[in-house]
C-alpha cells in the first residue's frame, strides 16, 4: 500500500508540474527556430551538410554502443554472440537500404503505404538537396543519415531473444523484418504522402518507427520463441555491467545525433532537439533509480543505465517540439513508467532477457502519448500544440498513431517468425544453448581468461 501511494503522490505531482511547466514553456520562442521551418531554397548549406554527416556518424555509432549494452547483460558464454546480432546489422541493413530499403521508406508515394522502386540502388539519389526532406543537404546526406535508424531498429529486438536465437535465422530475419516492418511503417511516418504523416501526428526521431516498432515486436519474438533454458530457476546475472555501462554511456553521446540530428539542419531546433535530450535522458536515469532504490533498497548502476536509455527512448519522438521543463517531466515518468513495465515481465511469464519491451516498447508508448500533451508550435512551429497548449486533437491522432505502429508490428512479426519456425528453426538446439552462442554460433570465446 505504502509503494502504491508513493506511485500515486508520484504521478500527481508529475502531472502537477506538467500543467505548471507547460504554462512556461508556453511563452517560449525560438524565432530562428520559426525561421529555419520557412521551407528555404533548395541549396547545400555547408554548415547543415557538415551537422547532418557528424550526427550520422554519431548514430553509426549507437549501434556498436548498443551491442556493449547487450553484450554486458547476458552470461559470458553468449558475449559474442549478442554483439554480433547488433554488429551484423551494419552491413545487412546497409545494403538493404542501398537496394530498395531508401527507396520504399522515402521514395515517392503508393497510396499512402509505401515508397515506390523509383530510387532502387540509389538511382536518382545524387548530391542536390531534395526539397522534400531537407532543401539544404545533399539528399545523399539525408539517405545515409536514415540508413543509420534503419540498422539500430532491428538490432534492438535481439535484446529480447538473447542467448538463444539462431544466428542464420537472424540474418534471414533481419531481410524480412525490414522489408515487411520497418520499411514500410517509416514510408507511413516520414515519407512524403505517408498516411500517419498526413494524419498529423509528430514523431521527430522514431518514437513509432525505431522504439514502438522493435519493442513490439520484441514482445511478438518472446511469446514465438519461447524463454530460455532454465529461466527462472538458474540465476542468470549479468557478467560485465562495467561493459554495459559504458554502452549505455556511447548510446547517450550518439543520441544527441539521433535527435538533434533529425532537424536536418545545424540551426536552433537542432539545438532545442540536442538539449533536451541531454535533460530528459539525466530525469529518467534519477527516477528510475530512485524508483529502483524505493523497491529493492538499494540504487544499482544497472538500473541508473536502464533509466537512462528509458530517457532516450521517451524524448525521441517529442525532442523537435518540447521545451526543457517538458522534457524534465518526460524523462522523470519515464524511468518510473519503464521501471514498473519490465517488472510486469515476471508477473506475465515471459522471458524478455534484456528488457526492451519494457524501455522501447513502454517508452517510446509514453514518448509518443506524451508528445501529444507537450508539444508546442512555439518550440517548432513545423508541428502542433499538444493537449497542454490547447490542441486535444493532436492528443487523439498519436493515439491513433501509436496503435496503428503495435498492431502493425506486432501482427507482422509473428507472421514473419512463424514462417522462419517452420522453414529454418528459430533456437539453437539444447547443448548449444548450454555450451553458449559464442563457441556453437560462432567457434570463438569473448575472454580467453
Amino acid at each position: 500500500m505504502k509503494r502504491l501511494l508513493s506511485i500515486l503522490m508520484m504521478i500527481g505531482l508529475l502531472g502537477f508540474a506538467g500543467l505548471g511547466f507547460a504554462e512556461e514553456a508556453q511563452v517560449e520562442t525560438l524565432a530562428p527556430a520559426a525561421v529555419e521551418q520557412a521551407a528555404p531554397a533548395p541549396k547545400v548549406d555547408t554548415g547543415d551538410t557538415a551537422w547532418v554527416l557528424i550526427s550520422t556518424a554519431l548514430v553509426m555509432l549507437m549501434t556498436p554502443g548498443l551491442a556493449l549494452f547487450y553484450g554486458g547483460m547476458v552470461r559470458r558464454k553468449n558475449v559474442l554472440g549478442t554483439i554480433m546480432q547488433s554488429f551484423i546489422a551494419l552491413g545487412v541493413m546497409t545494403i538493404l537500404w542501398v537496394l530498395y530499403g531508401y527507396s520504399l521508406s522515402f521514395g515517392p508515394d503508393v497510396g499512402h503505404i509505401i515508397g515506390n522502386l523509383d530510387w532502387v540502388g540509389l538511382k536518382g539519389v545524387g548530391l542536390e538537396p531534395n526539397p522534400d526532406y531537407a532543401a539544404t543537404i545533399p539528399h545523399q546526406a539525408f539517405m545515409i543519415f536514415q540508413m543509420m535508424f534503419a540498422v539500430i531498429t532491428p538490432a534492438l529486438i535481439t535484446g529480447a531473444i538473447a542467448e538463444r536465437f539462431k544466428f542464420s535465422t537472424y540474418l534471414v530475419f533481419l531481410v524480412l523484418w525490414a522489408t515487411f516492418v520497418y520499411f514500410p511503417l517509416a514510408h507511413w511516418v516520414w515519407g512524403v504522402g505517408g498516411w500517419i504523416r498526413n494524419l498529423g501526428a509528430l514523431d521527430f526521431a522514431g518514437g513509432l518507427v525505431v522504439h514502438i516498432s522493435s519493442g513490439v515486436s520484441a514482445l511478438a519474438a518472446v511469446l514465438v520463441v519461447g524463454k530460455r533454458k532454465g529461466y527462472g530457476k538458474e540465476p542468470m546475472m549479468p557478467h560485465n555491467i562495467t561493459m554495459t555501462l559504458i554502452g549505455a554511456a556511447l548510446l547517450w553521446f550518439g543520441w544527441f545525433g539521433f535527435n538533434g540530428g533529425s532537424a536536418v539542419a545545424s540551426g536552433a531546433l537542432a539545438t532545442s532537439a540536442f538539449v533536451v535530450t541531454h535533460i530528459a535522458t539525466a530525469a529518467a536515469a534519477l527516477s528510475w533509480m530512485f524508483a529502483e532504490w524505493k523497491h529493492r533498497g538499494k540504487p544499482t548502476a544497472l538500473g541508473a543505465a536502464s533509466g537512462a536509455v528509458a530517457g532516450l527512448v521517451a524524448i525521441t519522438p517529442a525532442s523537435g517540439f518540447v521545451g526543457p521543463m517538458s522534457s524534465v517531466i518526460i524523462g522523470l515518468a519515464a524511468g518510473v513508467i519503464c521501471y514498473l513495465a519490465i517488472n510486469l515481465k515476471s508477473k506475465f511469464g515471459y522471458d524478455d532477457s534484456l528488457d526492451v519491451v519494457g524501455v522501447h516498447g513502454v517508452g517510446g508508448t509514453w514518448g509518443a502519448i506524451a508528445t501529444g500533451l507537450f508539444a508546442s508550435k512555439a518550440i517548432n512551429s513545423a508541428g502542433n500544440d499538444g493537449l497542454f497548449f490547447g490542441n486535444p486533437s493532436l492528443l487523439v491522432n498519436q493515439l491513433i498513431s501509436v496503435g496503428a505502429a503495435w498492431v502493425y508490428s506486432f501482427v507482422i512479426t509473428i507472421i514473419i517468425l512463424k514462417a522462419l519456425d517452420a522453414v529454418m528453426g528459430l533456437r539453437v538446439d539444447d547443448q548449444a544453448e548450454f555450451v553458449g552462442l559464442d563457441h556453437a554460433q560462432h567457434g570463438e570465446s569473448g575472454y580467453s581468461l
